[in-house]
């Protein structure tokens, strides 16, 4: 289920969660709450991809029951670094997927990439209330998804700041009063380059974004805007809205994270300081809410807050996205799967930046669409898509 109330009632300590990619940005930042927290959470288990040293801190300092890589021939390396706590150690992808189960209140996922949908259909299998920060469970899987979230009676909270604010304002009960859902977005440190300056831009610029402090898959695709065009695909999966009711407003100073229009004019936007602590805040408190220390919004120090329209045309991955959605089927899936092999050869020197567009666009125009009915449908497309981005490389 989907829901927005929210209570400011204290919570009943203790409440236990388990962060999925606890190392990457979005987990750090669970952590770095959950400690200042640490009277009303207890956490259970704790994953990561390779990071033993960073994991196995973080275990420490929040007396986890469970530590995870999924790495297995980081197994050994973490099991010296907890040698002497009761914290148990396991490695692998099947370690992973059975940490997800357990039982807990809160489920935070917040692993990168496709990595991420096994675990988190297992925490939503066991009804969890799912702090979501993984786009790519709903941009490849969004309907099969969303079926299990309503089947297991599960909770799904969106982590992205820009779902988050929709979250907040958007009235559920009514969804046919909704006139728009409108995404706002940075436009990265590249809003005011022309395509010519595109092409020479370096790994450093791309990943300098100029509001948000983010992990290095994240920053690339805010730099190509791509991370827009994927949570056009989240929002359509998590909100009850039509496609075409779905807008995207470029907002450099990331002060207001997103809104939503309503047929007799008035627009709801959820405004904030842009530090992901407070939607992360928002899902581990929810339906309360916790402190969160991130900077108090000063509009008056501000000044002023401004919109443009995005340019589809120096940043085609919006009008790639919206097609993919258009189409259904498979394409949101070699959209996603095509992406983060481009993204993955820039950030290793393989690529330029503007090649990530013609792999994306060039894998949706070979690949015929066809319908997912399956995981393993879902599977084969990101497995076709990958094949064939990795060829075009």
């Amino acid at each position: 289920m989907v829901m927005n109330s929210i209570e400011t009632l204290p919570l009943a300590p203790p409440r236990r969660v388990t962060i999925l990619g606890s190392t990457g940005s979005v987990g750090s930042n669970t952590v770095d709450l959950l400690k200042r927290h640490d009277d009303t959470f207890q956490v259970e288990a704790l994953t990561a991809n390779t990071n033993a040293i960073g994991l196995a801190t973080q275990a420490r300092e929040l007396n986890a029951s469970l530590a995870v890589l999924a790495d297995p021939s980081c197994y050994q390396e973490l099991k010296d670094l907890l040698s002497g706590t009761e914290i148990e150690v396991a490695a692998g992808a099947e370690a992973v997927k059975e940490a997800a189960a357990r039982p807990v209140d809160c489920v935070i996922a917040a692993i990168v990439g496709t990595a991420g949908l096994a675990p988190t259909l297992c925490a939503v299998r066991q009804g969890a209330t799912i702090g979501l920060a993984n786009k790519e469970c709903l941009v490849s899987a969004g309907h099969m998804f969303m079926a299990l979230v309503q089947s297991q009676n599960a909770t799904l909270l969106p982590v992205d700041s820009e779902h988050s604010a929709i979250f907040q304002v958007f009235d559920f009960e009514q969804p046919d009063k909704v006139s728009r859902i409108i995404l706002t977005a940075s436009g990265g440190p590249f809003r005011d380059f022309s395509k010519s300056d595109m092409n020479g831009v370096t790994l450093k610029q791309a990943l300098a974004h100029p509001n948000w402090n983010m992990g290095a898959k994240i920053s690339i695709d805010s730099a190509t805007m791509m991370n827009k065009g994927l949570e056009l695909i989240e929002a359509y999966h998590l909100f009850p809205v039509e496609q075409q009711k779905i807008d995207i407003l470029v907002h450099p100073q990331s002060v207001v994270h997103s809104m939503v229009e309503y047929i007799d004019g008035s627009v709801l936007a959820q405004l904030g300081s842009p530090d992901m602590r407070t939607p992360i805040a928002y899902a581990l408190g929810w339906p309360h809410r916790i402190a969160a220390p991130s900077t108090p919004l000063r509009l008056e120090e501000i000044g002023s807050l401004s919109f443009e329209k995005p340019d589809s045309e120096r940043f085609p991955s919006l009008r790639l996205a919206r097609e993919a959605l258009q189409s259904s089927g498979s394409a949101p899936t070699y959209l996603n799967g095509a992406n983060e092999v481009a993204v993955h050869s820039f950030l290793s020197g393989k690529i330029g930046f503007l090649d990530i567009f013609r792999i994306v666009e060039t894998t949706l125009e070979r690949l015929p669409v066809v319908s997912l009915d399956t995981l393993e449908d879902v599977a084969d497309a990101d497995r076709e898509a990958r094949a064939l981005a990795k060829c075009l490389i």
